[in-house]
């Protein structure tokens, strides 16, 4: 898959929902590593930026779990190293929404770990559900990444897109909707259907079925991974899949 070629990924904004990232990206690590290890850049929105930073600062997924589910700004101060902005600038790129004018910026340099961490807390700020006064970066005020900007660099080459919802992007769930692709957030098509009202509800409250959301995620990751050639299905057994993996890769 894309050999020869420069690829990227980008996480969109979720929620709580984002805990099909972890399913999906456990799938990913597991056949194909070389997808997230050899990435040019790894992007996000809102909760979308924070798998993002754990991807290429090096934190292990399911650590990921204790900055959705905890504070965010504690749980970015105990597991962010001192040189995370090292490994985050020109690699990471954070999808902020300017509160003046609801303007999209993009961020991949970033001067200190500090700056990083406030980055990351302004893309993840949703109005009024996060509180009333935005977080600020370099003195603006910035808020929720996925308002302006769900799927940053979606409109880059070879970029591999991840949602929880069913639609537009590359990983995501596969189902029936109301016939066409209705909606477009930030950049993001997600189609009208029951399910995806559900995943819509669930970012904004912690789900209870957590594995379900995870195997979901690893199994729409898995078909994507087949589709592209990254491996072969040898043989399914209930919800037991045995697996070779592509002699190229």
């Amino acid at each position: 898959m894309f050999k020869g070629e420069e690829w990227n990924i980008s996480f969109a904004g979720c929620g709580f929902s984002s805990l099909y990232y972890l399913g999906a990206l456990s799938c990913i690590l597991e056949h194909a590593p070389h997808l997230v290890r050899l990435a040019s850049k790894i992007g996000g929105a809102s909760s979308g930026c924070l798998v993002a930073a754990c991807l290429v600062v090096g934190i292990p997924i399911g650590e990921f779990l204790c900055v959705l589910l905890g504070g965010v700004q504690d749980s970015l101060l105990r597991y962010l190293p001192p040189d995370a902005h090292l490994w985050a600038s020109g690699r990471l790129c954070v999808s902020l929404t300017r509160l003046s004018d609801g303007e999209n910026l993009l961020v991949t340099e970033f001067d200190n770990r500090e700056e990083l961490i406030q980055v990351l807390l302004c893309s993840c700020f949703f109005p009024l559900y996060c509180g009333v006064t935005p977080p600020s970066y370099r003195g603006v005020r910035y808020m929720d990444g996925a308002l302006s900007n769900n799927m940053p660099l979606h409109d880059q080459r070879n970029t591999i897109t991840v949602s929880p919802f069913c639609g537009e992007a590359d990983i995501c769930p596969r189902e029936g909707g109301l016939g066409v692709l209705a909606v477009h957030y930030g950049n993001l098509g997600i189609r009208v259907s029951q399910l995806n009202v559900k995943r819509i509800y669930r970012s904004f409250f912690p789900p209870e079925p957590l594995a379900e959301m995870s195997h979901n995620g690893y199994m729409d990751a898995l078909r994507f991974l087949r589709r592209n050639g990254e491996i072969v299905l040898i043989a399914e057994l209930g919800s037991s899949c045995l697996f070779v993996r592509n002699m190229e890769i």
